[in-house]
């Protein structure tokens, strides 16, 4: 299928850059946006056309950027999971991001990113992770038959690295942060061939993400909901959710709209992150457009370790465009929400997904959300990734 990319272009200053190309950053050092002809989509599709189809995120082919087929590694479209005796009134969802390839979310950005480098002709990409965004480049270079090499820090979850290698990527361990490993990547890159696939550092994992966003308005039927909270690291997710919230309104495929373009009402996008590693809230909080790198980074949602994001910007603008907020929540909230969703849902979320909740109650409780919204909550991952406390008892 030809796409309908007409092309890319800086998200800072809004340079325009040829389709078909290999890219990474914009010329001022932005992330490139995918920029799509959409009266021509349109034209080509419907909405409901679109969701009628099988193979999870790939459905949405028009509003992705490969000419060719997605790599099928039997995705799904993942579940908006009712939290019943969670809620105060209103309607209180997740979505359910772990049933995906490898267990997270990671799977849509890395997947769309992989396809593309197929396309234009890449051989060996590398990238660093504090996890899960590893696994799932290796399961789609595996798929794609490239090479894949991934550095994480040392105290990445065991599964993590274990995993990543058993899909057959080259990993090594760093004593640092993702930051670190991201410099390793960046310094290497070019004299060992490699192509550097970092958050935000090549446009196409947005696209990706963003079908979180287009599969969200189909499974809630066109409507929006109330507020957002997304767990924030590289914030690639909340960006492409953004994105895609913008395509479908110019589209006029969002409940409410009479022509494509009539506004309607955005979610709040809450950004969640720990305060052992917050620079979007502290740059939310100071009013400021950019976050410098946090020092000392630490927190045990490993998936949000992130002290400095290359999209810091593009995080702020949409926290801010949708009146949402970014909040911090402490590690101990976050394994108390944890316990909490579990025992009471039946839900075992990630460490980062529980952030969501605790963030979610704050924001509740400094009314910032009120009690009768409908708040979607997104779990990154399955929570069988993760450490879990040992509370059995021995039966004598």
């Amino acid at each position: 299928m030809k796409p309908y990319v007409t092309h890319l272009e800086c998200s800072l200053t809004g340079e325009r850059y040829s389709a078909g190309e290999v890219h990474g950053l914009s010329g001022a050092g932005r992330p490139l946006l995918v920029r799509y002809d959409l009266d021509a989509v349109r034209e080509s599709a419907g909405f409901d056309e679109m969701l009628a189809r099988s193979g999870g995120f790939w459905q949405f082919a028009e509003l992705l950027p490969m000419a060719g087929d997605g790599l099928d590694l039997g995705e799904v479209i993942t579940p908006i999971v009712p939290l019943s005796g969670l809620h105060r009134g209103g309607e209180l969802l997740m979505k359910d991001e772990g049933r995906l390839p490898t267990g997270s979310f990671k799977a849509r950005g890395l997947g769309v990113a992989v396809a593309m480098a197929r396309e234009l002709g890449l051989t060996h990409l590398a990238m660093p992770t504090n996890g899960n965004a590893g696994a799932a480049l290796a399961a789609y270079c595996a798929r794609a038959g490239l090479n894949a090499t991934v550095f994480c820090p040392a105290d990445t979850p065991e599964i993590n690295i274990r995993e990543t290698a058993m899909l057959g990527a080259e990993v090594f361990r760093v004593d640092g942060l993702i930051n670190d490993c991201g410099r390793i990547v960046g310094e290497q890159a070019a004299e060992r061939g490699w192509f550097d696939l970092s958050t935000l550092k090549e446009p196409y994992r947005i696209e990706g993400k963003k079908t979180m966003g287009l599969e969200l308005a189909g499974q809630l039927d066109g409507a929006l909901p109330d507020a957002i909270f997304y767990p924030t690291g590289g914030g690639t997710g909340l960006i492409g959710m953004w994105k895609a919230f913008q395509e479908l309104m110019a589209l006029g495929w969002l409940k409410g709209q009479r022509r494509p373009g009539d506004a309607v009402p955005m979610p709040k996008m809450f950004a969640i992150q720990a305060d052992g590693c917050a620079p979007i809230v502290r740059a939310f909080e100071a009013g400021e457009e950019h976050a410098p790198a946090w020092e000392n980074a630490h927190t045990v949602a490993a998936g949000i370790r992130v002290p400095v994001a290359v999209g810091d910007f593009l995080i702020l603008r949409a926290v801010r465009a949708s009146g949402g907020a970014a909040l911090a929540v402490s590690d101990r909230t976050i394994l108390e929400a944890r316990r909490e969703i579990a025992s009471r849902t039946g839900n075992l979320v990630c460490p980062e997904g529980a952030a969501t909740y605790a963030g979610w109650q704050r924001a509740l409780d400094e009314g910032l959300v009120n009690s009768g919204d409908r708040v979607v909550l997104f779990n990154c991952a399955t929570g069988l990734k993760y450490p879990l406390e040992d509370s059995s008892e021995r039966w004598d």
